[in-house]
């Protein structure tokens, strides 16, 4: 196969860490031309998506690990994967990508489906599935706001619908005397939405990442706050340990696996805390090297069989 992986420099790559350089590198391994191509490299000429992209080798022992070779110009049709993994947030820039990337469909794999990733905002897309999240408000109004934090017990979680990585994400109460200034910070004032959350006491103990492929569960993960810090992303200093699969865990994947496979979502990373869905991350989910290294087994090679198997398929074509 040639694949080409639409990310972020390979500058910012860490060869320990990140899934986008876990998947190139068991693509490689497997004998398949690996590419890679930053945003601004994917253009359109006429109807014809092209990217200048370069040959992609893997090494963990270079810095960085991802080595490039020469630009050269491709039509993204002829290629049999494109491989969407640019780190959020989703904005002008990502939109326009996914614009572009429509017009391989039917043509050219596509993962995520790029009209699945304007519909899923990580935030936002967990609210088709109410019965699974904790009690839920998206709004800008302070008032109403505080309504809501005052309805599920005078605690929340308050958090931008555009963040990522824990940016932005505040605990509420109401006898803070920051509770204000929090709100105000995130609504811009009243002028953006953010969503706002029941708080669920057990944060403390974690929040769960459950990678999916195709609604088949890869394994899982949970990061742990450290330092009194409500956030336990890894990139702030979340400590990872090993998470286990409960059944109410499989009953959340049952339910929104339809949904995802409908809007041609499939490598998708579920973010679980106390039983209750809080996000579905699809634009570029991240930790499973580190699910690999707790599992002990080689948690990307069931993407890369997926992907495989949709290639030899005649009529696979975009999702």
């Amino acid at each position: 196969m040639r694949i080409v992986f639409v990310m972020d420099p390979v500058s910012s790559v860490l060869a320990g860490e990140d899934t986008s350089y876990a998947l190139m590198r068991e693509a490689e391994r497997r004998g398949h031309r690996v590419h890679h191509c930053l945003l601004r490299d994917v253009g359109l000429r006429g109807d014809q998506p092209f990217a200048q992209v370069r040959q992609a080798h893997c090494d963990d022992s270079a810095r960085p690990p991802i080595l490039l070779g020469q630009p050269e110009s491709v039509a993204l049709a002829d290629v049999d994967a494109v491989f969407v993994r640019k780190d959020p947030p989703f904005d002008d820039d990502y939109h326009w990508l996914s614009l572009l990337l429509e017009k391989l469909r039917g043509r050219t794999l596509v993962l995520n489906d790029p009209r699945g990733l304007r519909e899923a905002n990580e935030k936002l897309y967990a609210c088709h599935f109410p019965d699974l999240t904790p009690d839920t408000l998206v709004s800008a109004d302070a008032p109403t706001i505080r309504r809501f934090v005052d309805e599920v017990g005078g605690r929340a979680v308050i958090k931008p619908v555009d963040g990522h990585g824990g940016e932005g994400v505040f605990a509420l109460r109401l006898d803070d005397s920051n509770y204000n200034a929090l709100v105000e910070t995130v609504t811009h004032e009243g002028r953006r939405v953010a969503m706002v959350q029941a708080f669920i006491p057990e944060v403390t103990e974690g929040d769960k990442r459950i990678l999916l492929m195709d609604g088949e569960i890869l394994g899982a993960i949970v990061r742990v706050p450290q330092g009194g810090d409500l956030r336990s992303n890894i990139h702030v200093g979340g400590k990872v340990v090993r998470g286990e699969i409960t059944d109410a865990d499989r009953r959340i994947v049952e339910r929104v696996t339809p949904r995802l496979r409908q809007d041609g979502l499939y490598f998708v990373g579920l973010d679980v805390i106390g039983g209750k869905l809080t996000e579905v991350n699809v634009t570029s989910p991240t930790g499973i090297q580190q699910m690999s290294r707790l599992d002990g087994k080689n948690c990307e090679a069931p993407v890369i069989d997926w992907i495989e198997r949709a290639i030899a398929v005649p009529s696979a074509g975009s999702v």
